[in-house]
């Protein structure tokens, strides 16, 4: 048997009926499972006592557990996890504005294979994708760090390691049971799907219908200079994703958000700030601008800074007078390796030298 996490309704359903128990006792056992942040309440279940012995000996409630956790000064925490194969990933709840809640960041997987220049996670290379069921579990454990510090996991972005629509039809299952009341009870708006601009993804998952958020990550306005920083750049141009972007607009009726992650002397000049306004002249789109978290040396050997201050205020600036609707989103957690994949990244490097 798998780990519980695995199993939707239907399929531990149809274990249940395979056992030869009323496939009713389902229901019962995800919703304890989910509500209690992959744990259950044995005892206030009342299953079969043959039934839960089964579970118990032949299931598992997580096939991952913690391997490395880093809070920091503001409450951030980020989670290493490891999986069953032993590989790991990275998962991060932050605090939000309201001081009851929090946010949570999933990987989609174990490592990524974008290579985009400035990140973190790409340095290690793409080792596989993420069951439905480790994405949930992440979803679970950063459920129960939020329990812990008596606060309540509001939203889950896909945004961690890897690429989420290159393991699309896995990311919208793990979406369809941390939402969906029957399971993990989110909320369908609650979830947001991240991608560097993967244009057959974000029609695929517009045509999935969840009602659930899609953020692009630009960081540049031009091919060029996209090209540069991310190599699928080359694949998709900006004007081919921004229609894309519009497209899942148009069929959702909600507004996307732009990732645009500044980086000093390579796409934080005011004339690319009036570029990317241009671009997003008639489209109803949110700009989140980032501060960069260094990462050391990059791919190609290139030491990415983040902008000035001063700088990055002029561009959000431009942005603004040509009535772009754009904001900083808040830097967490500079102090515990907070860029995606740094943590795994750091503790792969020292077990190497053991």
């Amino acid at each position: 048997m798998n780990p519980i996490s695995e199993y939707n309704l239907a399929g531990l359903q149809q274990l249940l009926a395979s056992w030869g128990f009323r496939t009713s006792h389902a229901r019962r056992l995800l919703v304890n499972y989910y509500g209690r942040a992959g744990t259950v309440d044995w005892p206030g279940l009342k299953l079969p006592r043959c039934l839960q012995d089964r579970l118990q000996a032949e299931g598992r409630l997580l096939g991952s557990s913690v391997a490395a956790r880093q809070v920091a000064a503001d409450g951030t925490i980020k989670l290493l996890l490891k999986l069953g194969d032993g590989r790991t990933v990275e998962s991060v709840v932050m605090p939000a504005y309201q001081a009851d809640r929090v946010a949570g960041c999933v990987s989609s997987q174990v490592g990524c294979a974008m290579a985009c220049d400035f990140c973190a996670t790409t340095q290690t290379g793409f080792e596989r994708n993420l069951s439905a069921g480790e994405m949930v579990e992440q979803f679970l454990h950063l459920r129960r760090e939020a329990a812990d510090a008596g606060r309540r996991l509001q939203t889950v972005v896909f945004m961690g390691m890897g690429e989420p629509m290159l393991n699309l039809e896995n990311v919208l299952e793990a979406a369809r049971r941390m939402a969906g009341e029957a399971l993990g009870a989110l909320g369908w708006r609650q979830v947001t799907v991240s991608t560097v601009g993967i244009v057959p993804g974000i029609d695929a998952m517009a045509a999935a219908d969840l009602n659930i958020n899609l953020a692009v990550s630009l960081h540049a306005p031009d091919d060029a200079t996209r090209a540069r920083l991310i190599p699928s750049g080359r694949r998709f141009g900006v004007e081919e994703i921004m229609a894309a972007a519009g497209r899942y607009q148009a069929i959702q009726g909600r507004p996307v958000s732009i990732q645009y992650c500044l980086l000093r002397g390579v796409n934080d000049s005011p004339g690319q700030a009036r570029q990317l306004a241009a671009l997003l002249n008639g489209r109803r789109m949110h700009v989140n601008l980032l501060h960069y978290n260094p990462t050391g040396l990059s791919l190609t050997g290139q030491r990415y800074e983040p902008s000035p201050l001063a700088v990055a205020d002029a561009f959000m600036g431009e942005l603004r007078a040509r009535g772009v609707v754009a904001h900083f989103r808040r830097s967490r957690g500079s102090e515990i390796d907070a860029a995606c994949g740094q943590l795994r990244r750091r503790t792969m490097d020292g077990n190497a030298h053991r």
